[in-house]
Parts: structure tokens; sequence; C-alpha cells
């Protein structure tokens, strides 16, 4: 049949009328996969269908107590060729040794492969080390080949992301029982401490500290984790951890289980004050570079709200305040750059967003006086670092292009801050050898093997969180957990902002705009019969930016 003015008639198709709001966005065909399409699970970027209320309806023969762990046909390929040939899919990750791979299930593949996807190509574009955790990644795999509570720190660190993607609740449950497992063998590695398994000991502590909940068991992770470090200054050079223990080592050492906190007096009061206007100025000048970045933008905008509930709100003076107030942030700086920088590789403005997420978890720690540090700050001041290192390279070159120049001018904010993160970390420092000096605690290996009864009857805390941050009841309950027992440990990133009551109504900018979630409380409900953290008594080609 002819088509209109006699030619060939038009191939007739089916339109994508229901497709997710980014798919219609980037103007490509969205084939319509509820929970999540796939083109939102390949960019891994959190799709509107989560938004619909069907979304949580089963679509396909699976049980809907299966965790949604976005599978694709590409990738359910490549897991069922790892499992035949015990060939990881990864070898530029160079880890070795490597795992088992064949004794693993193929959901517990999925979910390695999930880390490993990302930390690969954060490698292959020479971006792992502008994020808080890929870089790591590797060796956590090389630790885990030899240790399993490693491996379930991982596989729990990974369910937890794709849980966040999801808003998976049976995914979300994957990362409890993980973590679960993970927190005991870690018991069990540090009643048994040695040069042979302490870096399996320092890996798990990083892991389980990264998804901790509740201040209680960050405090005492954090603290473990730096007593671990000191144990291993003897062999640190031995370690596959021996940059990272070169970096903590520049930290100054203090306690964080302390829940009095700190004092706020009207002058701190108005210095928090003025940090507040410094960055909430800062972040406004972004504004005219994003009007073609759509997600930046949206992850801006959170930013700003955040800033602006904090300024609304009392400073925190308790530690378990501080924490809950921080945790929103924390959470961010975890997942933000991962999303950026797959999206847009090698774009200058995605590096100017992240510099002043980063910038502003250094800005905030004065704010935090008793876990901004540990917290936050540490862990975002090394990608900074690398971030004003790439935009100096770009600044030294002859020429370069309008989007760069103007990044240049804007990375003021995040310099200065960095700099004076450094001078008052440096000064903190020496403030603490001065005093440990005249304390003189020797430390040894025997102090590590601790017995767990006595930090059972120290810790045997119950729903001890901020109102801010109360957890509520979860109907699933991990086979072998005492139900009732409320040790909130590891939780899944929500697209509400934490730390914050009064309902807000912010959604996570992963995906397309969509309706604000309800506002969901999770909590972890890990015991085992034991505490969270550590025992007492346990002393303390390349990427062309453009």
């Amino acid at each position: 049949m002819a088509g209109p003015g006699g030619g060939p008639s038009r191939r007739s198709h089916t339109k994508s009328r229901k497709g997710c709001k980014t798919c219609k966005k980037r103007h490509i065909r969205c084939d319509e996969t509820f929970p999540q399409c796939r083109n939102c699970t390949k960019h891994q970027v959190r799709c509107d269908y989560m938004d619909s209320p069907t979304a949580t309806a089963p679509e396909s023969p699976k049980s809907p107590q299966q965790p949604n762990l976005l599978w694709t046909p590409e990738i359910e390929a490549t897991i069922d060729l790892w499992q035949q040939t015990g060939d990881f899919p990864f070898p530029e990750l160079r880890v070795y040794p490597q795992p088992q791979w064949r004794a693993y299930s193929k959901t517990d593949l999925r979910l390695i492969h999930h880390l490993s996807s990302i930390s690969n190509e954060m490698f292959r574009n020479r971006t792992s080390k502008l994020t808080v955790w890929a870089d790591l990644m590797p060796k956590f795999l090389s630790v885990a080949s030899s240790h399993p509570f490693v491996m379930h720190s991982i596989l729990a660190f990974s369910a937890s992301h794709l849980a966040w993607i999801s808003q998976s609740t049976e995914t979300r449950n994957l990362a409890f029982q993980h973590g679960g497992v993970a927190l005991k063998g870690l018991h069990e590695g540090i009643a048994n401490f040695s040069k042979v398994n302490s870096d399996a000991v320092l890996a798990s502590s990083l892991l389980l500290a990264w998804q901790a909940t509740d201040w209680r068991g960050w405090a005492s992770l954090v603290t473990g984790t730096k007593t671990v470090i000191s144990a291993m200054q003897p062999w640190r050079h031995e370690s596959l951890f021996a940059d990272y223990i070169a970096e903590q080592g520049a930290a100054p050492n203090k306690s964080y289980m302390n829940p009095a906190g700190t004092l706020v007096t009207q002058e701190s009061r108005r210095e928090h004050l003025g940090i507040i206007q410094l960055i909430q100025s800062s972040l406004q000048r972004l504004n005219p570079y994003l009007t073609r970045y759509d997600q930046e933008g949206k992850w801006v905008d959170q930013l700003k709200g955040y800033i602006d509930r904090l300024r609304a709100s009392s400073s925190p003076q308790m530690s378990e305040e501080q924490f809950s107030l921080l945790y929103a942030l924390r959470k961010w700086l975890f997942w933000v750059p991962i999303s950026l920088l797959a999206a847009r590789r090698g774009d200058v403005t995605v590096l100017l967003v992240l510099a002043h997420f980063y910038a502003t978890a250094l800005a905030l720690e004065p704010m935090f006086p008793d876990v901004g540090a540990a917290f936050c700050a540490n862990l975002a001041l090394p990608p900074l670092e690398e971030i004003i290192r790439i935009v100096g390279t770009l600044q030294s070159t002859q020429s370069y292009s309008q989007p760069t120049q103007a990044a240049v001018l804007m990375m003021d904010f995040p310099r200065d801050t960095a700099s004076t993160y450094q001078t008052r970390r440096e000064w903190a420092r020496q403030q603490a050898e001065e005093i440990e000096t005249v304390q003189q605690s020797p430390y040894g290996l025997e102090t590590i093997n601790l017995d767990l009864e006595n930090q059972i009857a120290q810790y045997s805390y119950g729903a001890s969180l901020s109102p801010a941050f109360a957890p509520s009841p979860l109907s699933f309950v991990p086979s072998g957990i005492v139900s009732g027992q409320t040790s909130p440990y590891l939780e899944v990133p929500r697209t509400a902002v934490d730390g914050f009551s009064g309902g807000s109504s912010y959604v996570s900018p992963l995906g397309s705009p969509a309706p604000p979630l309800p506002y969901v409380q999770e909590e972890s409900v890990f015991s085992f019969g034991m505490p969270m953290g550590y025992p007492s008594g346990f002393v303390a080609t390349p990427t062309v930016w453009t």
C-alpha cells in the first residue's frame, strides 16, 4: 500500500507510550520492564516506575519474596558463564588470589557482579579515586578469598546499594542477613586477631562501619578499626591496605564513644551559621552551570535542601544526634559519585558537583565535633584532593574549554575548604600526640583477644536512637535472629532525607522526577545474642576531562 505522496508505506511499529520518564527525556525506547526498566538498570539510575503503585505487584512468575537484584538478560548470561567456567568477568580488577567462584550461589555472584562492574568501570575510566570505596573493592575481594566473613560484608554492601535503587524490602532483608553473618565472623576474627587475619579484620570493619546506622555500633567499629590499624603498624608495609593505613595515620586518634557530645555555645552557633551561609552561597553559584545537567542539578537541589534544614535546626550537641543529622550526607558520599561518574564520563562539570558534595562534608565538620571527621570528612578528603589535582592539571594546560574554565573558577570553595580542613586536622593530630605522650598507653596484640561477654554486658542496648532516627519494626526477621532484640546496624539508603523529622518530601534524584515516596524508617535486626561493633576492651584508557 502506497504511503502519503505515493511513496512506500511506513513500516508499522509500536510506540512505548507508558515508558519511564528517564527514557522519554533521553528519547530512547523504554522496554517498560517493572519495577525498573533495563535502560535505567544499565545506567544504574533509579527508574520512576519505582514510584508507581503497580511497581510492587508481581509482574512475572517469580515469587514476590525474591530480592530484586535488577537482573537483565546480559547480566544473567554473564553470571551463567561465570558459574560454568569459574572465570571472573572483570580481570582488569586484578583480584588475586581469587575466591572459589563456583562455590557461590547465583544470587551471591549477582551481588559480587554488581559492585565489581561498578568498580571495573571506575578503574577503566580512571575515576575510582574520585569515589569513597571503588578503589578498595578489588582488595576487599582478594581478602575475601580466604575469609568468608569479609565476603559476607561485601555481599551486604552490594545488597544495600541494590535495595537503594530498587526500594525492595526483600533486597534490604538480604543485606541484613549477610551483614549479620559478617558481624558474627568479625567477632570471631577479633578474638583470634593476628598478623595472618589482620587484613580481613580491617576490611570487614571498614565495610560494616560504612553500613552502620546507629551511633553506638558505628563508634564501636570505628574505634576498633583504629586499634587494628595501630596493631598493624609493625607489618603495615606488607598489608594490602598499606596506603589506607598511611592515610589514616594522618588522622588524630580520639574516642567516639562519648554520648554527652560537645556543648554548643552562642559563639559556636554563630560560627556554624557562618559555615552554612558559605555552603549555601557556593551551591547557589553552581546553578548557571547546571542548566543542561538534569541529574546533577537534582542532586545539588537535594544538597541545598539538606543544608536549609541544618540551618533551621538547632546545632546538635549529643553524639547520637550529630550522627543522625549527618547520616543522609554520608549516604550520598557513597552512592552519588558512582551514579554521576557513570552517566557522564570525562565531564568536568560532574567533577565540580562532586567537589561541592565532598567540600560540604569537610566544611560541616566543626558543627559535628564528636563524629564529623571520622563519619564524613575523612572519607571525603581523598576524592576531593584527587578532583583538585585533576582540575589543577587542566588549568595548567595552555588552552582548555569553556566548561573547564568555569570549573576552575568555581573550585575556590572546594579548594579552600580542603586546605582549611587539612590544617585543622593536622593541628588536632598534634594535640592528640601530646596527650598520648603524657598518658603512654602501651599496645599489644594480647589486648585484642577479648571476652565477648564483657561487650554483651556493656552494649546490650535496645532502641537507643534519637527520635529523628528511630526505627520502626520490619515484618521480616532473618532466620536465626531473635525478634525483639533491637540492635539497628545495617540500613539500606532511603530516598527521604534522613535525620530530619517533620515528614520531608525529598526524593532520590537518581531517576526521573516522580512523586515523593512515603517516608519509611528502616531497621536492621542483627543480634545473634551478641552486640554490634567491637568487644569492650578492644583498645582502642585514560578519561579525557573536557
